[in-house]
């Protein structure tokens, strides 16, 4: 668990501000104020005081971000305590779940899974992504950056369409590696296509894939119980648990 921590402490900052608060690595997104872009982590082991607690909450209200963590809890029992003092809640608990596949894949029918590279192929990844995730409003070209900027960090964004009319299905990506640690994230199936297994399929894909490059944590936060079986379905193990919490 040790390794993954280590890594979002690497990946984290990645297109972000980030700002080292006491036992605290805070991160903080200029472009968006979404939840998910902002986040703090705490030391492995970490005992934070009240006054840094409070320091922390200062640097995201400051910066008009929501107070908010995202962490392997085990590594740091003595935080979540610490944060609920001070009024953060929990968000919950997500499956952190390693790839363990056997590298078997499995054909959807009439889809095909491509690595995304063009301009058109990020293009439709995002435009899934920004569908999936409820997001309101046009595509904003940001969202196609942040795709080329996971691949020029050495990650791999894959681009799942239909096969007879080139039509964006679903997408996902893995991360830059490090240290042969990788996140699998952003995995998103438009509604149309759903329950055709595209999601497992993808996953299962990357994870083989980022494994073949010589990555050997190629891990996930699953966002509850139906997608930790979909990826349980497509090799990943749950490991430990990821605790996301905020403060309103």
């Amino acid at each position: 668990m040790q390794r993954i921590q280590s890594y979002l402490r690497v990946a984290a900052p990645r297109g972000r501000d980030s700002v080292r608060l006491g036992s605290f690595l805070a991160t903080f997104n200029r472009q968006s104020d979404n939840p998910y872009l902002n986040y703090a982590i705490p030391d492995d082991g970490a005992e934070p005081a009240d006054a840094e607690v409070a320091a922390l909450v200062d640097a995201y209200r400051t910066r008009s971000r929501r107070p908010r963590l995202e962490y392997v809890a085990a590594l740091a029992p003595a935080v979540e305590p610490a944060l609920v003092a001070a009024g953060f809640t929990a968000e919950g608990h997500l499956p952190l779940m390693i790839y363990r596949g056997t590298g078997d894949q499995a054909a959807v029918d009439g889809v095909e899974l491509v690595a995304a590279t063009s301009d058109e192929e990020l293009r439709g990844v995002a435009a899934v992504q920004w569908e999936a995730y409820g997001e309101s409003g046009s595509l904003p070209e940001r969202a196609v950056h942040g795709l080329r900027s996971t691949l020029a960090n050495g990650g791999v964004v894959v681009l799942a369409r239909d096969a007879a009319t080139g039509e964006a299905a679903g997408g996902g990506l893995c991360t830059g590696p490090h240290d042969g640690a990788t996140e699998l994230t952003s995995i998103g199936v438009r509604e149309r296509f759903r329950r055709r297994g595209i999601a497992e399929a993808m996953a299962r894909h990357l994870g083989q894939e980022l494994r073949e490059r010589g990555n050997d944590c190629v891990f996930l936060m699953a966002a509850g119980e139906a997608e930790e079986r979909i990826y349980a379905r497509a090799g990943f193990a749950t490991v430990s648990t990821i605790l996301h919490i905020s403060q309103a």
